[in-house]
């Protein structure tokens, strides 16, 4: 009878909750969603990477001819793409998937299945992508950027399916967007205020915003583009009375704003770990939240600095500059917050400290860079230089990535219940820390020398500095499947995550997330999650 039971008990959960791969198609968990965006991330991460790869072996030597300048062209293209929408924006939303619900005590998502939907919809826009390096013409070749007229009169015929895949990509970042900002503003703990959140929710619900503004722009930008194309407009054709730099404005009206839509995310992160392993709570976290808003509106107002070389008057020149200057307030008061956490806390260097260190050492260089290419005058000399190479990874990969990284070491145990190798953690941190340094900081050199980005050949002067590059470049992605190792290692088993996991030197342990202890809520949370 018994028996009976428990088999009738074990269909009717079996009925509820697939199992299987009807698990991952079908679900409307959070959790699992969130783990198949991180996959998803991971996978487009190794595409990419490898695409990178093959242009840093091109530029090993001068005239090495390992692939033809068209194909270079397609892979600097299809890496710029594949690195942004594929790799680092998934990951992130599979970081909130996972997580938001759980910091604010809400059950899941507040629309499940509209979350599924928005995961779904990448893997095919992804496909698309890719699958235009087999056409006949082969994949874009215009850069990530896909200025006019090299997208709408010369771009191949693969362009179109492009465009197809960006708007397949712009759907699902809505999408998430409205799903992310109807989880934090409606499903919140009993009692939880909105100045009583984690940091990282708070600079999710902005990102969120900046998405929903922004996307419907890029959309705009590509069905102008591809109107251009096959419809008779000429948006951007100066012979039919157009304008190519309107393509930059609009794509830049997007594209700066994407820039913050990418570090946004990061920024909660590196709040999250920072107070933990310096067992102190946030330092100025009301000040973070205005910080985080300041970025966001100010992104908005800073895009034609990436066209200062197209001849704009001298006044926008000025306000251009003044603006992208002030930006760099906010994000100073953002890591005087952090180095201030620090200070003076009982602080314990585990991996995902160490990637948080890190990030601010190599985001600061990166905004010192960005400050240099604000300079009007000066950009001239810089612009189109590997100078703005050097600038934007460290911006970008030493921003999103080493945030993801040290994200995933931070929250894993929680994921996994299982605590990663310690050892191999650190291991995988300083070969990260140490190639990306070499690969990247050569460039700042080899730019204000003048060696133009986006070439398959050079002079002869840059050869030294372009083969450090590239041997930091394939140390930086050896590393990574060392860390697919050790990702797979612990979800596979390993010692197992203590209830308080963090657990530092001299026994102290600190578990609150970023809003500081002193909070009181008027009711006491409840914090649960239904799926267990």
């Amino acid at each position: 009878m018994n028996e009976a039971v428990a088999h009738a008990e074990h269909a009717e959960h079996a009925a509820h909750y697939p199992q299987g791969i009807k698990r991952w198609i079908f679900s409307t968990n959070h959790k699992d969603i969130g783990t198949m965006y991180l996959w998803l991330s991971f996978t487009m991460f190794f595409i990419g990477g490898t695409s990178a790869m093959l242009i840093r072996a091109e530029l090993f030597k001068p005239g090495a001819n390992l692939v033809s300048p068209e194909l270079f062209n397609q892979l600097t293209t299809m890496h710029g793409l594949i690195m942004i929408f594929g790799a680092v924006m998934p990951a992130f939303v599979g970081f909130a998937n996972w997580m938001i619900p759980l910091m604010i005590g809400a059950p899941d998502m507040a629309m499940p299945r509209l979350n599924n939907l928005s995961f779904w919809i990448l893997p095919f826009a992804f496909s698309i992508l890719i699958s235009t390096f087999f056409m006949q013409g082969g994949a874009p070749n215009f850069g990530w950027t896909f200025y006019a007229p090299l997208s709408t009169t010369y771009g191949p015929n693969s362009t179109d399916f492009f465009i197809f895949s960006v708007h397949l990509m712009g759907i699902s970042s809505i999408l998430g967007a409205i799903n992310i900002i109807a989880t934090i503003l409606n499903l919140r703990a009993p009692g939880m205020g909105m100045m009583q959140m984690p940091m990282f929710c708070w600079t999710w619900l902005v990102t969120a915003f900046l998405l929903l503004a922004v996307m419907p722009v890029l959309a705009g930008a590509v069905t102008m583009v591809l109107a251009d194309r096959h419809l008779g407009t000429s948006f951007f054709n100066a012979s039919g009375g157009g304008d190519p730099v309107l393509f930059q404005h609009v794509f830049w009206f997007f594209g700066h704003p994407e820039v913050y839509v990418i570090i946004l995310p990061a920024f909660g992160i590196i709040s999250e770990i920072i107070p933990t392993f310096s067992r102190k709570k946030l330092f100025g976290y009301v000040s973070m939240v205005y910080a985080v808003s300041a970025i966001a509106i100010l992104s908005f107002v800073v895009w034609a600095h990436h066209m200062f070389t197209t001849g704009m008057p001298t006044a926008g020149e000025i306000f251009f500059m003044y603006v992208t200057m002030l930006i760099a307030v906010p994000t100073g008061v953002k890591v005087f917050n952090w180095i201030s956490t620090m200070f003076k806390g009982a602080m314990t260097f585990e991996t995902p400290m160490l990637y948080a260190i890190a990030f601010i050492i190599l985001f600061t260089i990166g905004g010192f860079t960005g400050l240099m290419l604000a300079i009007a005058p000066a950009d001239f000399q810089y612009h189109d230089s590997y100078f703005v190479v050097a600038h934007f990874h460290y911006v970008m990969v030493a921003g999103s990535l080493m945030a993801i990284f040290g994200g995933v070491y931070y929250w894993i145990p929680k994921w996994t219940g299982h605590m990663y190798n310690e050892t191999l953690g650190k291991f995988h941190f300083w070969l990260t820390m140490i190639s990306f340094n070499v690969t990247f900081f050569p460039m700042h050199f080899v730019g204000l020398a003048g060696m133009p980005r986006r070439i398959p050949d050079y002079a002869l002067q840059f050869t030294e500095f372009n083969q450090i590059a590239s041997i930091g470049a394939f140390t930086f992605g050896l590393s990574q499947i060392f860390f697919l190792y050790i990702v797979i290692r612990t979800i596979r088993g390993g010692e197992p995550a203590s209830a308080q996991v963090w657990e530092g030197a001299h026994g102290l342990t600190w578990t609150v997330p970023s809003p500081p202890p002193y909070h009181t809520f008027t009711t006491p949370p409840v914090i649960q999650d239904a799926h267990g």
